[in-house]
């Protein structure tokens, strides 16, 4: 059973936790949370009494693999990536990761007995259920966190088709997102920006700076999520991903470079792309450089 949790009430712009209760095998610890809905990143001002409790918290992870590969023209996620399916080595980013104690999978209903049974083949221990994801991508991520084990605090979801994410990233974007609430990774835009009319003239140019374009993991507390997601279903919203829903919400993130080659396999020329950076990673690995 997970930590249970007794917090406070949302007022205005802020919230104010006046207390967060954590028990786990007959611990008890009250430490005071203060954190800031200003423009600034959120800040928890006791951190350091909360960082010997992270051993307490538990950590799920849900994987998005319920798209139908439109623009592949074949199953992208079952495609071969050093000798195992696409999906599975996204899996297994996050069954190495040891911040994370339980994943979710998230699939089309054909895929569910298919996909469950190479997460058994290929061993994969942590993953706790295999769901039918819906009709669009914030609706799969919704009935995954409806099968996530009551005590899971913090939950990252994932894109299936992303799989060069790191074990190393997912631990440090978990960390940070214990710490602060909410993180998502993402990549700063370094291209130049045009904006052209319908015509495909260049009508004018884009500043870039503070531009980001989202990837994932993309990490929550909680009940933050479940708050953002239950607001996006009331208004009949569609969002597409975890941050824009937060951002409907009020809730901050935080973003995070990932210096891994974090792309999503969308193109049969991003496929082509992520086995030859599997090849360089796992070279690497086997020489130690």
């Amino acid at each position: 059973m997970g930590p249970r949790r007794q917090m406070g009430v949302m007022r205005g712009g802020s919230v104010n936790y006046k207390t967060v209760i954590y028990r786990r095998c007959m611990l008890t610890v009250k430490s005071p949370l203060g954190l800031s809905f200003g423009s600034g990143s959120a800040c928890i001002a006791d951190w350091p009494r909360l960082s010997a409790l992270w051993a307490f918290l538990m950590r799920a992870a849900i994987v998005v693999a319920a798209g139908n590969s439109q623009r592949m023209g074949f199953d992208k996620l079952t495609a071969d990536l050093g000798g195992r399916p696409l999906f599975i080595r996204t899996l297994e980013r996050f069954e190495n990761c040891p911040e994370v104690d339980e994943i979710v999978l998230v699939a089309n209903e054909e895929r569910i007995k298919p996909f469950g049974n190479l997460v058994g083949e290929y061993g994969l221990k942590k993953v706790a259920a295999v769901v039918t994801g819906g009709a669009d991508r914030h609706l799969s991520v919704w009935k995954g966190l409806g099968a996530l084990s009551e005590g899971a605090d913090v939950v990252a979801v994932h894109d299936g088709a992303r799989p060069l994410i790191s074990s190393a990233t997912i631990s440090k974007a978990m960390l940070l997102a214990t710490k602060f609430g909410a993180v998502a990774l993402a990549a700063p835009v370094v291209e130049t920006l045009k904006k052209a009319d319908s015509d495909g003239l260049v009508v004018g140019s884009i500043d870039r700076s503070g531009l980001w374009t989202m990837q994932t993991p993309q990490i929550f507390r909680r009940d933050w999520l479940v708050a953002a997601y239950e607001l996006v279903l009331a208004r009949g919203a569609r969002v597409t991903d975890e941050t824009s829903a937060a951002e409907m919400a009020g809730f901050p993130v935080r973003v995070m470079q990932s210096g891994d080659w974090n792309l999503k396999v969308t193109y049969p020329s991003d496929l082509e792309l992520a086995r030859s950076l599997f090849g360089v990673e796992t070279t690497k690995v086997k020489t130690g450089t």
